[in-house]
């Protein structure tokens, strides 16, 4: 294999590949991640990059830039895709379709308890308690919630709430709790009575999350019927009541299940403009809980790779960007037994999910009646999605360029796009000068990137002295990556943003000086007359005059959203050190000998860690298994 362009150790590594499934990654020469891809055949799929001429294409473009390779041998196909996707999701490939979803997925739970609570949940679930979902969102959890207060009228308070209630709650008597609360407090046979029709009630409400809400109107009529054979008029009006909430509720969804299955989910996909939009819509217990738009990176770079991939290279782009969505998504996310999709998608790709999942999914890529109108609902839904967000992009990329323009920001690398301009901004908050925090946010590629956000805990300096706190974030901030710029190994920011005007303009120019950065890097946000938004002015370190831009600038606006943004971020971040700092940490477990017990005990007793902190010794002592000597330590742990 002859090619001049790549080292020999990466030709003969590529040569000795073998004929097995497996995953690839390719690094380029500064040891960033370009692509990473899986294969039948290591040796076909790999070689297939280096044995032809692909010119000034994309694809041309990536393969010269490729320096080293890391491959990976497994087992199966089904290997390959839970591999090749969690490795896409923590490496962030440049050429690789890529879905970010951070937000874990609520569910509706149904507690353990002898008499269960419904109640919204976020985490990972366990096999004591019923979870349903995942839901799309909060929203879609708290409206399920509210629906089943109405129908089964089930608990919703906190279990210390609940053990300790003496008399019934406002949700009793709105008729949206049973209270079982108070349910034995007359006598043993009332106890055990209302704790019957309470767990029957969990019970129904169980089925109508899965979508049996028929059969339990059934069972509420027989119910009924029995009551009133038995004379229990009152019992029997209380259960038409209950059938006839049921049946108004399932009027107004005036949705019917998806037959023998009532869970799906309905993938719909819209590109245009270069850019693409999934939009997952959740059906549930066969009601249709709303939907979560998403929108892929990477587009038009991977396009090109995929082209050369012989399974995918006769696909729409649509099929392409769907099949990366269902690989990243339900690697993760737990699959419904049906999938309802916009595109086509290969068989091979759903066999691979199943043996991950477990689960025998069934694929409708061609639905009709009640499910075609979910997919339309869904595709209309990712059309408004995906306009709404090239929309955005627009107007923030011409922001971008009035802020390039009045700045003359141009980058090095004479990028018209703009999308490798980096703005970094910073700003302090204190309280009275407690708990100083520093802030550091970052706008590039057009958008705020929160996951190169920085805190600083700012400490050996004069409380209140604002001009020392910049000093000190921006010496941490800028001494390494400066050693590193100077070495190629890094870059530094197009733009150097400080919340103040001429006195922390002052500081950031002495601390370039020092470290031997550019001074035209650094421009200052000063509040204008009045501290009125919309009449800054810029003030530069390198000694240019004063800019003002007016009120109606979009230059001005992106400035302001980032320095908006900086001082946001340092705010939460101070409150959160100083709730820390005069909580003791906030947390009772790092007292010895409080454990999980004490702690649960103290925090019950008076209403969390505040009111532990507000508590005497002699208060502390009252709570079992607190000693004198434990109290005390509480005490000076708080204060």
């Amino acid at each position: 294999m002859a090619d001049p362009e790549h080292p020999p150790e990466l030709l003969a590594a590529v040569n000795a590949l073998p004929q097995l499934p497996g995953v690839y990654r390719y690094f380029d020469a500064q040891g960033a991640v370009l692509y990473v891809g899986k294969a039948k055949s290591l040796k076909k799929r790999v070689s297939s990059y280096f044995q032809k001429n692909h010119g000034g294409t994309r694809i041309g473009h990536m393969v010269s830039k490729i320096a080293r390779m890391e491959t990976t041998v497994v087992r199966s196909e089904a290997e390959a895709l839970l591999l090749e996707n969690n490795l896409i999701k923590t490496l962030n490939p440049k050429y690789n379709i890529l879905f970010r979803d951070d937000k874990s997925y609520p569910y509706l739970k149904i507690s353990s308890h002898p008499l269960p609570r419904i109640s919204y949940y976020r985490g990972a679930v366990d096999k004591k308690s019923q979870y349903f979902g995942p839901y799309p969102s909060a929203w879609a959890v708290k409206e399920s919630i509210v629906l089943l207060q109405k129908v089964f009228r089930l608990r919703t308070c906190e279990d210390s709430v609940f053990n300790n209630r003496t008399r019934p709650c406002l949700l009793f008597q709105i008729k949206r709790c049973a209270a079982p609360c108070v349910m034995g407090q007359s006598n043993m046979a009332t106890l055990v009575q209302g704790s019957e029709v309470y767990a029957q009630s969990v019970v129904d409400a169980a089925k109508f999350l899965r979508g049996d809400a028929q059969q339990v109107i059934k069972e509420l009529e027989t119910r009924m019927l029995s009551y009133s054979e038995r004379l229990e008029f009152e019992q029997a009006g209380e259960v038409r009541n209950q059938i006839s909430a049921l049946s108004s509720v399932l009027h107004q969804q005036s949705v019917e299940t998806t037959g023998g299955n009532s869970d799906a989910d309905i993938l719909a996909v819209k590109v245009m403009g270069g850019r693409a939009c999934v939009n997952l819509a959740m059906v549930r217990g066969g009601r249709h809980l709303g939907d979560r738009a998403f929108f892929p990176s990477h587009l038009d770079e991977a396009q090109a790779l995929d082209a050369m991939d012989d399974a995918k290279s006769s696909m729409t782009v649509e099929s392409r960007v769907l099949e990366a969505f269902i690989a990243q998504h339900y690697i993760e996310v737990p699959a419904p037994a049906t999938l309802i999709v916009g595109a086509a998608v290969g068989r091979d790709l759903m066999a691979s999910v199943a043996a991950h999942t477990g689960i025998k999914i069934s694929l409708v890529d061609h639905p009709r009646g009640q499910r075609r109108a979910w997919l339309d609902m869904a595709q209309q839904n990712a059309d408004l999605q995906l306009a709404r967000l090239l929309a955005e992009e627009g107007s923030q990329q011409a922001r971008t360029r009035a802020l390039a323009q009045a700045l003359d920001l141009t980058p090095a690398d004479g990028d018209e796009s703009l999308t490798g301009l980096r703005i970094e901004c910073f700003d302090v908050s204190h309280t009275a000068g407690e708990a100083t925090q520093a802030s550091c946010v970052v706008f590039q590629n057009h958008k705020m990137d929160n996951r190169e956000y920085r805190r600083f805990s700012i400490e050996g300096i004069t409380p209140g002295d604002d001009y020392a706190a910049m000093r000190q974030v921006l010496i941490r901030r800028y001494s390494k990556l400066a050693e590193a710029a100077q070495n190629g190994q890094a870059k530094l920011p197009s733009l150097v943003l400080i919340d103040g005007g001429k006195g922390q303009v002052g500081v950031a120019r002495e601390v370039f000086d020092q470290l031997g950065l550019d001074l035209a890097l650094i421009v200052g946000v000063e509040k204008g007359e009045g501290r009125k938004v919309g009449l800054e002015e810029f003030v530069f370190a390198d000694g240019r005059e004063k800019v003002y831009l007016g009120a109606d600038s979009a230059a001005l606006m992106l400035v302001a959203q980032i320095r908006d943004e900086a001082h946001r971020f340092a705010i939460t971040g101070m409150r959160a050190r100083r709730a820390k700092l005069r909580l003791g940490g906030g947390q009772l477990e790092e007292i010895p000998g409080v454990g999980p017990k004490k702690r649960a005990r103290l925090l019950q007793r008076f209403g969390g860690v505040k009111g532990v902190a507000n508590a005497c010794v002699e208060d502390l002592c009252s709570v079992e298994g607190i000693a004198k000597d434990l109290a005390e330590e509480i005490y000076r742990a708080l204060h």
